[in-house]
C-alpha cells in the first residue's frame, strides 16, 4: 500500500484502536484515520460496571494506549464526530458536520447500543442504563444516595450493577422477566447457582417478573411490579440487551444479518470495507456456525484480523468465545457457545464457589464454566481447541492435572 492511500476506521472502539494499531504495525504508511462519536479515545468497557462505578478507576487508566501513542503512530483521530452515510460508489463518508472524506478501504467497529424499555416513567431521572463512561459517572453519582436501586433485567450487566451497587450501600432488587438469570448466555444449572450466589449475598432477586412502570415526580421515586407490588427507589438500571448499530452499513446497501455480516477475514460484502467488534456477524468454524459475539476479546482479536486483512495480510478468523464477569468475590468465565451436549461434568468444589462446570458431547468439550477456576478452564480451552476427546471421570478427578490430557 502506497503512501497516498487512506483508511478510516469508524467507530473508536477497542475494536476500532486495535485495527488502526494493527495497521501500523503491519507497515502501512498510507493514512489512518480514527473517528468517533464518543469524546473519549478508545477505553475498556469492562470496569464500567466494576472498578469504574467503584470509583477505584478513572477514566485515564482504562484507556487502551495512552493518547501520545496515537501520535507517536501517526493515527489521526476525530471525536465528538459521527458519520451519518457511507457512499459506496465514491468510496466516500459523509460526517454530521457536512464534511466529506475519501478512503481507499474502510473499517466499521460501530459496537451496539442498549435496548431501551418502553414503559411509563422510563424517562425520569434516575433511571440509567450503561454502555459508556457517562452512564458509569451518572449511575455513581445516584448511588450517593444510598438507595434501594431497581435492576431491571437479571444478565451480565444487571448482576455486575447489583454486586458493585450493593458494594456502594445501596439495595440491589434485580427483577428478571424470565425464569432463570443469565438464561440466554448459561446453562440452568449455572442460572440455580447464580441465583444462590446473590441470594446468599444479600441481594432480593424476583424471577418471573416484570416492571409495570416507574413513577415520580421528574425524579424516580417508585417502580411498581408485573404483580402490583410497589417499590421505593431513587435508582434503576435498566440491562436488558444490546443492539448492534448495522444502519450505516444497511443504508449503504451492505449485507445485515444481526449485525454486519463478514466473512472469516472480516470482509463484508463491500470488498473494500471490513467490520469487526460487537458489530460484526461472523463464521466460526469451530462452532459451525454464524455468531456475532459481544465480549472483549473478541473486539481486540477481531479488530486484529481485520487491520491484517485490510492489508492482504489476513487469515481465517477463528476463535473460541472467551466471556468473563466479576460479581461480589466470584470471577466467572465461560468458554464456547454450547447448544447441545450429552454430559455435564463438575470438577471443583461447588460448595465453596470454586468450580469448573464441563460440558462434554462425544467426549469433546463443547463448552464450560469456571467460578473461581481460571487455571482449570485455560486447560479446559487448549483440549476444546485441540479437539482431545476426555473421559468424564478425569475431569471431575482433581487428583488428576488437566495439563496431562493434553498428553494422551
Amino acid at each position: 500500500m502506497s503512501k497516498s492511500h487512506t483508511f478510516i476506521i469508524v467507530g473508536a472502539s477497542q475494536a476500532g484502536g486495535w485495527v488502526a494499531k494493527t495497521l501500523r504495525k503491519e507497515g502501512f504508511d498510507g493514512k489512518i484515520l480514527l473517528i468517533g462519536e464518543e469524546p473519549y479515545l478508545p477505553y475498556e468497557r469492562p470496569p464500567l460496571s466494576k472498578d469504574a462505578l467503584l470509583g477505584k478507576t478513572d477514566l485515564e487508566s482504562t484507556f487502551f494506549w495512552q493518547p501520545e501513542s496515537y501520535k507517536d503512530d501517526d493515527i489521526d483521530v476525530l471525536l465528538n464526530t459521527r458519520v451519518i452515510e457511507i457512499k459506496r460508489d465514491t468510496q466516500s463518508i459523509i460526517c454530521a458536520n457536512g464534511d466529506v472524506l475519501n478512503y481507499d478501504k474502510l473499517a466499521l467497529t460501530t459496537g451496539a447500543r442498549v435496548r431501551c424499555i418502553s414503559i411509563p416513567g422510563a424517562d425520569l431521572l434516575g433511571v440509567h442504563y450503561l454502555r459508556n463512561m457517562d452512564d458509569t459517572l451518572a449511575i455513581r453519582k445516584s448511588a450517593e444516595k444510598k438507595d434501594t436501586a431497581i435492576i431491571i433485567g437479571g444478565g451480565w450487566i444487571g448482576l455486575e450493577c447489583a454486586a458493585t451497587l450493593d458494594l456502594l450501600g445501596c439495595k440491589p432488587i434485580v427483577v428478571e422477566a424470565s425464569q432463570r438469570l443469565c438464561g440466554r448466555a448459561v446453562t440452568p444449572n449455572i442460572s440455580n447457582w447464580m441465583l444462590s450466589f446473590h441470594l446468599n449475598k444479600g441481594v432480593d432477586v424476583r424471577l418471573n417478573m416484570g416492571v409495570e412502570r416507574l413513577e415520580g415526580d421528574k425524579f424516580l421515586q417508585k417502580a411498581v411490579l408485573s404483580d402490583g407490588t410497589e417499590i421505593s427507589c431513587s435508582i434503576a438500571v435498566v440491562g436488558i440487551g444490546v443492539t448492534p448499530n448495522v444502519e450505516l452499513a444497511a443504508d449503504s446497501g451492505l449485507e445485515v444479518d444481526n449485525g454486519i455480516v463478514v466473512d472469516d477475514l472480516s470482509r463484508t460484502s463491500d470488498p473494500n470495507i471490513f467490520a469487526a467488534g460487537d458489530v460484526a456477524n461472523h463464521p466460526n468454524q469451530t462452532l459451525g456456525r454464524r455468531i456475532r459475539l459481544e465480549s472483549w476479546e473478541n473486539a481486540m482479536n477481531q479488530g486484529i484480523n481485520a487491520g491484517k486483512a485490510m492489508l492482504d495480510k489476513g487469515e481465517a478468523y477463528n476463535e473460541i468465545p472467551w466471556f468473563w464477569s466479576d460479581q461480589f468475590d466470584a470471577n466467572i468465565q465461560m468458554i464456547g457457545l454450547p447448544t447441545e451436549w450429552d454430559e455435564t461434568v463438575i470438577r471443583g468444589n461447588k460448595s465453596e464457589n470454586e468450580f469448573v462446570e464441563f460440558y462434554l458431547k462425544n467426549k469433546l468439550i463443547v463448552g464450560a464454566i469456571s467460578i473461581n477456576s481460571t487455571r482449570d478452564l485455560r486447560f479446559g480451552k487448549r483440549l476444546m481447541q485441540a479437539e482431545k476427546k476426555v473421559q468424564a471421570t478425569q475431569l471431575a478427578n482433581t487428583d488428576i492435572k488437566m495439563q496431562s490430557l493434553l498428553k494422551v
